[in-house]
């Protein structure tokens, strides 16, 4: 029974300071900082930029307004809907071609996780644990959560499911919002503030779970198969988290995931079975087509590795240090943002720049997405843009 149709799978925070302490149910606070992280030491320079060539013809069709963006939001499509959050609990869905809002309604407090979208059920996680689901601007119902959670639900087939950041899985009805089974694993010492990986492919539930990759049956939890992205290694808990982070690079059943700071890899999820790994020092999710996958390092690189053998096909290091976020696989391009509130559209044969759009000065929240002829992008300060070919 195929539960979960095929749905589709996200800007995750900075790495610094985004470690959670699960061990007694306990929290950081906002201001913890890991001691080998000198938060006060002078930052690398961004490079220059280098003059924008304007090889492909872009424009400016629309912007639209939301609230600030400072949590790991996900711009989720539907058909030529996106749905989006703002931090303050605002739930916003849009035109993709226009621009118009279609609906808004608001969760009543601040937001740690979103969107989960099926194009008529959309789903947030508020800082006070509830799940929160609505449609057509309406709340439906609300459930509190037995985890904290960052990574946006997953609403497919009727149902929405949480992955926790404890990397337990629920799965609730979608119409009641009743709860229909949790699936928990041993807790991680210490797992990531930002967006875990959660997607279906065919009848499976695909989780990030520790550095691997779970094929899980959707109508009880129970765990089909498991796949190693990444092994933790080292002699702390900091030195062995490797958490799987989103977005990931689906073509078929061949799904590509970043293990936090370690590797990059692909799994055949109809066999379970991994395909390659490779070494990668970073913390953003990766996308990708059906010959590449694309993803960016931690000093702001970004790479190409061929999909069906993992080795590189190339390297861009024109943008670095300049807070690069995940990647978007677009037409010919490579789309991916910066700090600074610049999105890049970079050739994907050989990553060179082909034209470069500006926003509002703030740093991309979110990767970028497209929905239909449009390419969204959100920023922290809350800037929606559409921009178009010309």
């Amino acid at each position: 029974m195929n539960v979960l149709n095929l749905v589709p799978s996200l800007r995750a925070a900075s790495a610094v300071a985004t470690l959670v302490l699960l061990a007694g149910c306990s929290v950081l606070p906002p201001s913890f900082s890991l001691p080998f992280f000198n938060t006060a030491a002078e930052k690398p320079k961004p490079a220059e930029l280098q003059a924008n060539p304007n090889l492909l013809g872009v424009r400016q069709a629309w912007t639209a307004r939301l609230g600030t963006v400072d949590f790991p939001m996900v711009v989720a499509v539907s058909g030529n809907t996106a749905a989006l959050a703002a931090s303050d609990g605002t739930v916003v869905t849009l035109d993709a071609a226009t621009g118009r809002e279609q609906w808004r309604a608001s969760a009543r407090s601040a937001l740690a996780a979103g969107v989960g979208f099926d194009g008529t059920t959309a789903a947030v996680v508020t800082r006070d644990n509830d799940l929160v689901t609505f449609s057509g601007g309406r709340e439906l119902w609300r459930q509190k959560l037995g985890a904290l959670s960052y990574t946006p639900p997953l609403v497919a087939g009727a149902r929405v499911f949480v992955l926790g950041g404890d990397r337990s899985v629920t799965a609730f009805d979608g119409a009641t919002g009743r709860r229909l089974w949790n699936q928990a694993r041993p807790g991680e010492p210490l797992v990531l503030r930002q967006a875990g990986v959660i997607l279906a492919v065919g009848d499976t539930l695909v989780v990030g779970q520790g550095g691997r990759l779970a094929g899980l049956n959707p109508l009880n939890g129970s765990i089909r198969w498991e796949a190693p992205i990444a092994t933790a290694r080292g002699i702390n808990d900091i030195e062995r988290l490797v958490d799987l982070v989103g977005s990931v690079s689906r073509v078929g059943d061949s799904v590509c995931a970043r293990a936090f700071q370690a590797a990059v890899g692909c799994v055949d999820t109809a066999r379970g079975q991994l395909a390659w790994t490779q070494r990668a020092n970073g913390a953003e999710g990766v996308h990708g087509d059906g010959a590449n996958v694309f993803g960016t390092e931690s000093d702001s690189r970004v790479v190409s590795w061929r999909r069906d053998s993992g080795q590189r096909a190339w390297v861009n290091e024109r943008l670095l240090h300049r807070g690069l976020g995940t990647p978007l696989a677009l037409g010919r391009s490579v789309v991916v943002g910066d700090d600074f509130g610049f999105v890049h559209m970079l050739n994907r044969e050989d990553g060179t720049l082909l034209t470069r759009l500006s926003t509002d000065g703030s740093a991309i929240a979110s990767a970028p997405v497209a929905a239909g002829n449009t390419l969204i992008v959100v920023t922290r300060n809350g800037g929606v843009y559409g921009f178009v070919p010309q």
